[in-house]
């Protein structure tokens, strides 16, 4: 069981389905953050308090789980898979007081068609390699105006996949682990 990396829940366990999920490992979640943390301090702006997280393909919720326990104010978890669903539910309970995070059962692309009442300042999109397509949901983001100026979008994709980035959004970096990419927008 993987468990929580930073912040007041550190070394937590978190619950991982054994099918449909592939969780973020240890050593890319804390690649994610410090990115997300330098970027932070770079721009002098506070990523986590009075923020939210949306945690897009969520699974376990290690992800927004890791942003809550860093300090983010509020995790929004979207995930269309019942089983996977129920076993994130039991991690968010676990771990978090009930205004910290709210879980929206749904499919991506459809998710963002609503208000998040904290301003997210991560966006974070994890799909099944090669089954989801990426290209749809950055422009459904940027469609529903989510996004203030300092909002991150970081994507975990398998290296060799393709992403075309909507000209409204501008390249951060790129890092390579393996077989996965993990890209970094604004």
């Amino acid at each position: 069981m993987p468990n929580i990396i930073g912040g007041k829940y550190k070394r937590k366990k978190i619950t991982v389905p054994e099918k449909l999920v592939r969780p973020t490992s240890a050593l890319k979640r804390e690649a994610v953050f410090s990115v997300v943390e330098s970027y932070a301090f770079r721009n002098s702006i506070n990523m986590y308090k009075n923020k939210s997280i949306i945690d897009v393909y969520a699974g376990s919720g290690l992800i927004g789980l890791e942003a809550i326990s860093r300090g983010m104010k509020k995790a929004y978890f979207i995930e269309n898979n019942e089983s996977v669903f129920k076993i994130l539910q039991n991690n968010c309970k676990k771990l978090c007081k009930n205004n910290e995070y709210e879980i929206i059962f749904g499919n991506a692309i459809n998710a963002f068609n609503r208000t998040f009442e904290v301003e997210p300042s991560i966006v974070f999109l994890d799909p099944p390699y090669f089954r989801q397509d990426i290209n749809l949901v950055l422009l459904e983001i940027l469609k529903n105006k989510i996004l203030s100026k300092d909002t991150i979008i970081i994507i975990e994709t398998n290296r060799e996949e393709q992403i075309i980035i909507p000209t409204q959004l501008k390249f951060l970096s790129e890092k390579i682990y393996g077989k996965t990419k993990i890209i970094f927008l604004n």
